[in-house]
């Protein structure tokens, strides 16, 4: 089948988000999103956590009709799998093995951060003109300019899957695990909805760590001080070095958040016999608010359980939102009155014989992912009447 004729739409990349208009990226990508704020990305880029020496080259791609811009998509090229949270080592190895190079690929993704939303930022008419057909040759195309083997588009949401169903693209399902506001006004609001069982164990984990002294103090935006973020960084960068990693971000990207982006901003700090011990960084959007890093340099019982999801879902209520994504993976969520969702991305192989292999691999994936989803879902912890 021939390809379709492509309209007068351009797609081209810029190699730092400050090539990009900030009145265009603004216009096309609104303010409610932090992770679609230009001044999240040019944090990532003035910090140096996204640049050619840590493997995520910027490459955000524009595009274009009849020279006007009209649609923009965070992209870069990479040259590892780390920061994605859509693993893609297997696929790397097997090229490995068949002597073939997997990278560079190119990803339109929010690096580090898997939580879904739009990752196509397009004006009405170029979605209009767009079909999944014409959108997988324009990615198809510029992946072969960039001399990129694929193209790998993460956690994007439902108008922008509308738009990556082609026979050429192969999909990808995860699980996650989110919490929703049922109309709740406050923690014993959102406790009452759960059996008696849980609502008991959730009561017992605080109470345990009250018992061992343990307060917490919320920091919001610009009074976050210079003592609480680098306690923070300090916090962060001890999840990452007990698993033997360096962290992806540095505290110059922190401190730019809280300088750009103050309103998005919640640091929550565990402190004990007035010393902070623990410390989580949340963001909040106009619905959603999002848990993103966390750590500590001691272990005390159930403290990550209160700092990341009880004290979460309180500075929810307080801000009024709807929903709270903790992050991803831990099943142990579930018993804790957060609730499974499907999570999407897609994958774009040039490679013909590797494209038919991914997508036998995707498909069985798909199947147990929704399987677990569905088992997922008869352990929620709530009441038979909750919705």
């Amino acid at each position: 089948m021939a390809e379709p004729a492509l309209p007068d739409i351009t797609l081209t990349t810029c190699a730092s988000i400050t090539d990009i208009p900030r009145d265009d990226w603004q216009r096309l990508a609104g303010r409610s999103n932090p992770f679609l704020r230009y001044e999240f990305f040019q944090a990532l880029e003035d910090s140096g956590c996204t640049r050619t020496e840590t493997g995520w080259t910027p490459c955000h791609l524009v595009f274009r009709v009849q020279g006007k811009i009209c649609g923009l998509a965070p992209a870069y090229l990479k040259n590892h799998s780390r920061g994605e949270y859509v693993f893609d080592w297997s696929w790397a190895e097997a090229y490995q093995r068949y002597q073939l190079p997997y990278y560079p690929k190119l990803l339109i993704a929010i690096p580090f951060t898997p939580s879904q939303g739009p990752r196509l930022l397009l004006d009405a008419s170029l979605r209009a003109q767009l079909t999944p057909a014409l959108l997988d040759q324009l990615l198809g195309n510029l992946t072969q300019q960039l001399g990129a083997h694929s193209w790998h588009l993460l956690f994007p949401d439902a108008p922008d899957q509308a738009l990556l169903g082609h026979d050429r693209e192969l999909h990808r399902t995860g699980c996650q695990f989110h919490w929703h506001n049922r109309g709740y006004q406050n923690f014993e609001d959102f406790l009452a909805a759960l059996t008696s069982r849980k609502r008991k164990s959730i009561r017992k984990e605080r109470r345990q760590v009250a018992d061992q002294e343990i307060t917490f103090h919320t920091f919001h935006g610009r009074d976050i001080s210079d003592q609480v973020l680098s306690a923070f960084f300090v916090f962060y960068q001890a999840t990452y070095l007990k698993r033997g990693q360096a962290p992806y971000l540095n505290q110059a990207f922190f401190e730019l958040l809280r300088e750009h982006l103050p309103e998005h901003l919640h640091i929550i700090m565990a402190v004990r016999h007035g010393e902070m011990i623990a410390g989580a960084l949340f963001l909040a959007g106009e619905t959603t608010l999002y848990g993103r890093y966390w750590g500590c340099l001691e272990e005390y019982d159930h403290l990550h359980f209160e700092t990341c999801y009880y004290q979460g879902i309180e500075l929810a209520l307080e801000l009024g939102l709807q929903h709270f994504d903790a992050g991803a993976q831990g099943e142990h969520k579930l018993v804790r009155g957060f609730e499974p969702v499907i999570t999407h991305s897609w994958h774009g192989i040039l490679h013909p014989g590797f494209r038919e292999a991914i997508a036998d691999f995707c498909s069985e994936e798909s199947e147990h992912v929704q399987a677990y989803f569905a088992e997922s879902q008869t352990l929620l912890p709530y009441r038979n009447e909750q919705p």
